[in-house]
């Protein structure tokens, strides 16, 4: 049986380029995706907290990202109608579960760091110029 073939639970094969979930895929394990998503696993932000919590972030990106993430269900958005207005972020009941397995691989990749240090040094001083 071909491993990459969609399973019989599910009609979706994200190797195939015209599946919607590769789309999801990138939305979700992209650099700002996957910090947007830990981030409001934490909690709700307003957009400028956010953006202060997701460091680097532009503010165009992170506009793009949210919209992405809301649109694939995974975040809310609410606006409250006040003056100036309020918008308030946080993760669906959905989101929440992909941002448990992505915080899952953060914690995963942080506690193995001194060993990526070590292998990028390793690699570093066997190819002079390419790190």
């Amino acid at each position: 049986m071909d491993q990459n073939a969609p399973s019989a639970e599910s009609p979706f094969d994200v190797f195939s380029r015209q599946c919607p979930s590769r789309g999801t895929l990138e939305h979700v394990t992209g650099r700002w995706g996957a910090l947007t998503l830990g981030a409001l696993y934490e909690s709700g932000f307003r957009f400028n907290e956010l953006r202060r919590r997701v460091d680097g972030v532009s503010e165009k990106m992170l506009s793009q990202t949210l919209q992405a993430l809301e649109r694939d269900g995974l975040v809310h958005r609410e606006a409250q109608p006040t003056n100036p207005p309020r918008v308030d972020y946080g993760l669906t009941p959905l989101g929440r579960q992909v941002a448990e397995r992505l915080l899952g691989l953060i914690q995963f990749v942080e506690d193995r760091m001194p060993e990526v240090l070590r292998a990028r040094d390793h690699y570093d001083g066997a190819h002079p110029g390419k790190g």
